[in-house]
C-alpha cells in the first residue's frame, strides 16, 4: 500500500482563530508542494522514457533502416500532428541525451512503465547502456533526488553541459541551495563551476553565490512552460510574474481593443522558440488597417537596455516566420513601468516605407496616452499615488 503523506502537525494548544488560519495555510502549502513534486516527477520521467524508447528503437527497431539519421525529424512531425507536447526535433534529441546520461533513473521509472509495444525492452536497454560506459559516471546525487527534487527545466540546463563533473557539481549545488531554474541558469552563465575550481576558499565562494539567490517556491508553481504544456493548460498563466503584471496586461488588452483602431487579439503569452531559448510575447495583435502584427511587451520594472533587445528579437522572429504576402513588417511596443517611472518605446524592424511609418503613428495610440494609462492603472491597483 502506498504510504499516505504526513499532514503537518499543529500545536496541541487550544485552537484559536489565528491558529485555525495558520493550520489551513500550512496544510494548503503542504498539499500544493506534494502536487508540484508529483507533476515535476511525472514530466521528468515522461521525458526520460521518451528518450529510452528512441534509444531502444535505434538499437532494435524492425524498420529503423527506413529512417536512418532522419528519424528524429519524422518522429517530431508525427508527434506534433498527434498534439504530443514538447516533442520537436531538438527536444527529442535532448530526451535521448537525458536517457543516455542518466540510465540509473530506470530504477525510479520501472514500476511506472506501461506495457511497451512490439516487445520493446526498456530496462535491458538502460542496463546495457550503463555497462558499456556510454553514460556519465555516477558522480552526483542519487537518481531519486534528481527526479523528485529538481524540475525537468532544471535538468534540461544540466543535460546541456558536456562535462560530467560540471553536471554533478550543479546537481549537488542546485539541490543544496534549492535554486530556482532562473538561479541555476544564472549560476551556469556566471561560470560558478569554473570559479569554484580556481577559488582557494570554496565555502566563502559558495556563500557569496547563494546570497540573495532566487529559491524554488515550496508551493505549487505554474510558471514552468514545460509543465503547462504537459498538463494542457493555457500558457499565459505559466509566465505571469505577478498578479500586478497579469492585471495590467488584462487592462492593457481591453484598452487597445476598445480604441477601435483595428486591433485584433491573436494571442496572449505567445510561445516562440529561437534556437535553444523559449520566449513568451505578452500580447500579439494583428492590426487590420496597418496590415501587420503588433507585439506588446510589458515590464513591471524600470527600463533596461535588454528589454528593447528582447523585443527586437521577437519582432525579427515574427518578420521571418509570421509575415504573409501583403503584410507590412511587424511592430514592437515596449511598455515599462516602475514605482516612479514609466517609459513607452516603439520598436520598428526594418521599415523604410515612410508612408507606412507615418500611418502607424496615426493609427497606434500615442506614447503619452499609453504612459498615462500605465501610470493610472498601476496607481489604481497598488494604491500608491
Amino acid at each position: 500500500m502506498p504510504r499516505k503523506p504526513a499532514i503537518p502537525k499543529t500545536p496541541a494548544a487550544s485552537l484559536d482563530f489565528a491558529a485555525l488560519v495558520e493550520a489551513i495555510r500550512r496544510v494548503h502549502d503542504h498539499s500544493a508542494a506534494i502536487a508540484k513534486r508529483a507533476v515535476n516527477t511525472s514530466l521528468t520521467l515522461r521525458n526520460w522514457v521518451i528518450g529510452a524508447y528512441i534509444a531502444e528503437y535505434e538499437l532494435r527497431g524492425a524498420d529503423r533502416a527506413e529512417y536512418g539519421e532522419g528519424l528524429l525529424n519524422v518522429l517530431a512531425a508525427r508527434l506534433t500532428d498527434l498534439r504530443v507536447s514538447n516533442c520537436n526535433r531538438r527536444q527529442l534529441y535532448r530526451y535521448l541525451r537525458f536517457f543516455r546520461l542518466y540510465p540509473e533513473i530506470v530504477r525510479t521509472v520501472s514500476p511506472l512503465l506501461p506495457d511497451l509495444p512490439g516487445g520493446m525492452e526498456l530496462v535491458p536497454t538502460a542496463h546495457r547502456l550503463g555497462k558499456v560506459g556510454t553514460a556519465s559516471p555516477q558522480l552526483g546525487p542519487p537518481a531519486n533526488d534528481l527526479t523528485n527534487r529538481l524540475s525537468y527545466s532544471h535538468l534540461e540546463l544540466i543535460v546541456d553541459l558536456d562535462d560530467p563533473l560540471k553536471r554533478a557539481f550543479y546537481e549537488i549545488e542546485c539541490l543544496r541551495g534549492n535554486w530556482s531554474v532562473r538561479a541555476l541558469k544564472r549560476q551556469i552563465a556566471s561560470l560558478y563551476f569554473e570559479r569554484s575550481g580556481l577559488s582557494l576558499d570554496k565555502d566563502k565562494l559558495s556563500a557569496m553565490a547563494n546570497q540573495g539567490v532566487e529559491h524554488a517556491e515550496p508551493r505549487l508553481s505554474i510558471r514552468d512552460p514545460y509543465i503547462f504544456e504537459f498538463l494542457g493548460l493555457k500558457a499565459r498563466e505559466a509566465v505571469a510574474e505577478s498578479d500586478l503584471e497579469q492585471a495590467l496586461l488584462e487592462n492593457l488588452q481591453d484598452f487597445l481593443l476598445e480604441l477601435g483602431h483595428g486591433f485584433c487579439l491573436e494571442a496572449r503569452q505567445k510561445s516562440i522558440v529561437i534556437g535553444d531559448t523559449r520566449g513568451f510575447v505578452d500580447l500579439v495583435f494583428y492590426h487590420r488597417i496597418l496590415r501587420c502584427h503588433v507585439l506588446v511587451e510589458l515590464k513591471v520594472d524600470e527600463f533596461h537596455h535588454e528589454h528593447i533587445g528582447q523585443l527586437n528579437t521577437y519582432v525579427a522572429w515574427f518578420k521571418k516566420n509570421m509575415m504573409r504576402e501583403g503584410d507590412n513588417p511587424p511592430i514592437g511596443l515596449l511598455l515599462c513601468t516602475g514605482k516612479d517611472h514609466a517609459l513607452v518605446e516603439y520598436a520598428l524592424s526594418a521599415m523604410p516605407q515612410r508612408l507606412f511609418v507615418s500611418k502607424y503613428q496615426l493609427e497606434l495610440p500615442s506614447k503619452e496616452a499609453l504612459q498615462q494609462f500605465l501610470d493610472h492603472k498601476r496607481k489604481e491597483m497598488t494604491g500608491v499615488f
